[in-house]
């Protein structure tokens, strides 16, 4: 499936075929392409639950505004991201670097992150939007479909997945075989409302 029609044909899907199995391979496959999603500093600071639970699932639908497709989609992913990251033994992230290059990039690294806590949560929700619509287009591109959420109660899920205290909830992202068409598009902007060129 070439960009544009993935792009254009993706869509939220909230009924899913619940019987249909996406296999191992397939899974590894779509988190391989998620984990190509590009991070400030090659930081790579998000962190993938792959929900397959069901009882699980049901705990989290009943924290999600008891939204079906968590527990009908063939796989449940939330995606987090690690906050300190950054501080974690971040040589690893220049492993193949030269030393020149790894040596500027790991102070440029601790100069940009370094007692700014605030920064620290809004770039790990950057990335992991970023990492969301990758997954979202590699699911697309292999024949299924997703549902973007964010509803819910993060303090009750981040509880059941045994999330670490540096690390936050993101979103939410379905993937599976839809039944149902998604609802029609409730209308685009134009494009000059959105588009601005410089200034607005």
């Amino acid at each position: 499936m070439d960009i544009r029609t993935a792009i254009e044909g993706r869509r939220a899907v909230r009924k899913f075929d619940p019987p249909h199995v996406i296999s191992d391979s397939e899974i590894r496959d779509l988190m391989s392409l998620t984990m190509l999603s590009p991070t400030a500093f090659n930081i790579q600071h998000w962190r993938f639950v792959l929900v397959r639970d069901q009882k699980l699932r049901e705990e989290i639908r009943a924290a999600c505004w008891m939204q079906s497709q968590i527990t009908e989609a063939s796989l449940l992913v939330i995606l987090c991201a690690d906050v300190q990251a950054w501080r974690k033994s971040p040589e690893r992230y220049w492993r193949t670097a030269s030393p020149d290059v790894r040596e500027g990039l790991l102070e440029g690294i601790r100069q940009h992150y370094e007692g700014r806590e605030r920064f620290q949560v809004e770039e790990a929700m950057r990335s992991c939007g970023i990492a969301a619509q990758t997954l979202m287009l590699a699911a697309q591109g292999l024949g299924y479909d997703t549902s973007p959420m964010d509803l819910g109660d993060v303090d009750a899920v981040a509880k059941l997945i045994d999330l670490p205290d540096d690390h936050v909830i993101a979103m939410y992202v379905a993937i599976g075989k839809g039944r149902e068409a998604p609802y029609p598009r409730g209308g685009q902007l134009d494009y000059d409302e959105v588009v601005k060129t410089n200034r607005f």
